[in-house]
């Protein structure tokens, strides 16, 4: 019960950056990161929902990403920004249950979208008759609902779990947010069956969704040589490089972190391949999708160009 009073005052989260004039410009390069990533997101769903041509099981499916995306850097960055800032780097056990739950619901469900994305480029090059059979309505919201859904569960259980665990050694967790592998270093118990549990659900949400990815696009990459025209060769070639930038900038740092022992990795190390997750993929997305994609551009210019002439 002891141990138990010792969490119920919250944690303490080391940060980011250090209190200096170098910390203090790479918090503003973050923050302006922040600002891109919103922007960039909103813009993204404002586009697919109010653009009939955006209407398609892709952009559906681009649309759920932005926001993943959206509520990802919004769940980590302004609480890392407000400790910063005040110099108060406390965190609630609420709040701290707010954090692992948030980020172990998008990052799974994220890791999954990936997957359904590559299986919907997968029938749209390969099987391309089928296309509309297959990637209907029902198909993209079952897709989505059990990216949501699985990954919620997963997400309770863990937390749940990693709240009632016993603190004792240290309240300061060497991190910029509530991460579970940041966390499990300050429990005064035997922890090797829970971080069994923490690596089936990695190979389960990020490592199995992965493979499924690679052998997804490497199938898909085979087929393009054999597409005739050079214009619809060159649109599928863009099309899966643009997935596969995304892929890569999200689920390697996240290997990288979940899938080595922790006697392999540093607590510095893992809060800068955070920073890859949690903060410049969120911006990256919306910016490689637009700019790398003339039927976005072009509803860029159908939505904003209509509203402007509108008000004239």
């Amino acid at each position: 019960m002891e141990e138990w009073n010792q969490t119920t005052n919250g944690f303490f989260l080391q940060g980011l950056f250090p209190p200096t004039k170098t910390g203090l410009l790479l918090f503003l390069l973050v923050g302006l990161i922040f600002l891109i990533a919103f922007l960039g997101n909103s813009t993204m769903i404002f586009l697919i929902w109010m653009d009939r041509h955006l209407h398609t099981p892709m952009y559906f499916l681009l649309s759920q990403l932005s926001l993943m995306d959206l509520m990802y850097i919004c769940s980590t960055v302004p609480k890392m920004a407000f400790n910063f800032l005040s110099g108060d780097n406390s965190i609630s056990l609420v709040g701290c249950g707010f954090q692992i739950a948030s980020f172990l619901i998008l990052a799974g469900s994220e890791a999954l979208l990936l997957a359904s994305m590559a299986y919907d480029r997968y029938v749209a090059i390969c099987r391309p008759l089928h296309y509309p059979i297959v990637m209907n309505k029902r198909m993209c919201l079952l897709m989505t609902a059990g990216s949501w859904i699985s990954s919620s569960i997963n997400s309770i259980l863990h937390t749940a779990y990693v709240l009632s665990m016993p603190y004792c050694k240290s309240r300061v967790i060497n991190h910029f947010y509530c991460d579970i592998p940041a966390m499990v270093p300050l429990v005064c118990m035997d922890t090797w069956a829970y971080e069994c549990t923490v690596l089936f659900s990695t190979n389960l949400f990020l490592l199995a969704p992965f493979l499924c990815i690679t052998a997804s696009y490497g199938r898909v990459l085979y087929a393009v040589h054999h597409i005739r025209s050079s214009q619809g060769r060159k649109k599928a070639f863009t099309t899966c490089s643009t997935h596969l930038t995304v892929v890569t900038f999200y689920y390697v740092p996240f290997v990288h972190t979940y899938l080595r022992p922790a006697s392999m990795r540093t607590p510095e190390e893992d809060k800068n391949l955070a920073v890859f997750y949690t903060i410049l993929t969120p911006m990256l997305n919306p910016i490689i999708y637009s700019l790398r994609n003339k039927e976005v551009l072009g509803a860029l210019q159908r939505v904003f160009g209509r509203s402007l002439s509108q008000k004239e």
